[in-house]
């Protein structure tokens, strides 16, 4: 419930639908219920989460970065990497996006620490003393996951992962934008908000194509799901081999369509135990049971 109430109700925010993913071996065994699914979805309802997956000795490990980015993450990254040597290591994002300008300042501290990113679901699986963790690729990077994707020194998603845009749109309105009315307040903080996000994509290395497809994808229409060659044009992603990001790890896609929509969800639906709105000028996300996400008073992505 104290997670919760960082999820603010009134702010600027860029949304997905569902969240990412990268299948390494014996993941098919571990995600062989709906039920294990259905859990991992929830945890893309709550603020970011960051835990360590160690698989010593074959391999260093990687940070699993599982939620909605809020006001609180960047603090909350700080508070996981205090007395931990992270320089170098590899981030999973399993994410719908979330707050514009935390997301942002989280991808700076990313490449401030030279981490390296790919998209995907961390799992454990049990298989006695063999047993080794994996990361399942049949998932979704959505939003502002993209962009803190971006901050990667290295970036690697996998053919079977799902990185989707969209364009910046009031949260509050997207349910029905082309009905909706906007002051001119509310167009100078859109526009700030793009040119933050601007700076930050030219900064971390991405291409203006990247800005221009999420941009041109308005709230009533389907989020854009980014092919192999907007992937390489848009500069998202920097090597084609796992083995960058991931060393040591073999790779494989097993089915896990249960784990989040392939469709958009629309905006503006409240999260199953609402808390109190606090006033912001930043975004925030919060996903609705069907996968979607939500937050009024931010400028928004569908």
């Amino acid at each position: 419930m104290t997670l919760l109430k960082s999820l603010n109700l009134r702010g600027w925010l860029l949304v997905g639908t569902a969240a990412c993913g990268v299948v390494l071996a014996g993941a098919v065994a571990t995600f062989g219920s709906s039920a294990r699914a259905g859990a991992a979805l929830e945890e893309r309802k709550l603020p970011m989460k960051f835990s360590w997956v160690a698989c010593e000795p074959k391999c260093r490990g990687w940070i699993s970065a599982v939620g909605i980015i809020t006001a609180d993450t960047p603090k909350d990254f700080e508070e996981f990497s205090r007395g931990r040597q992270l320089g170098g290591a590899t981030v999973v994002l399993d994410s719908s996006g979330g707050s514009v300008n935390d997301a942002i300042a989280l991808g700076r501290r990313f490449r401030s620490l030279g981490l390296l990113t790919t998209v995907g679901i961390s799992v454990q699986n049990r298989g006695g003393q063999s047993a080794r963790p994996a990361v399942a690729s049949e998932a979704y990077c959505e939003s502002m996951c993209v962009f803190v994707l971006l901050a990667g020194k290295k970036r690697y998603v996998p053919e079977t992962a799902h990185v989707r845009v969209h364009q910046i749109w009031m949260g509050d309105r997207a349910d029905d934008a082309k009905a909706a009315s906007y002051s001119a307040q509310d167009l100078m903080i859109v526009e700030r908000d793009i040119g933050r996000l601007a700076k930050y994509t030219f900064d971390m290395g991405g291409a203006g194509d990247l800005l221009s497809l999420a941009l041109s994808v308005p709230p009533w229409e389907d989020l854009h799901e980014l092919d192999a060659g907007e992937l390489k044009l848009t500069n998202i992603v920097t090597t084609d081999l796992v083995a960058d990001v991931l060393p040591h790890v073999d790779v494989s896609a097993p089915a896990m369509a249960e784990l989040a929509p392939k469709t958009q969800a629309r905006f503006g639906a409240e999260p199953e135990q609402p808390q109190p709105a606090k006033s912001t000028k930043t975004a925030e996300a919060l996903v609705p049971p069907t996968g979607g996400v939500a937050t009024p008073g931010t400028a928004s992505q569908k």
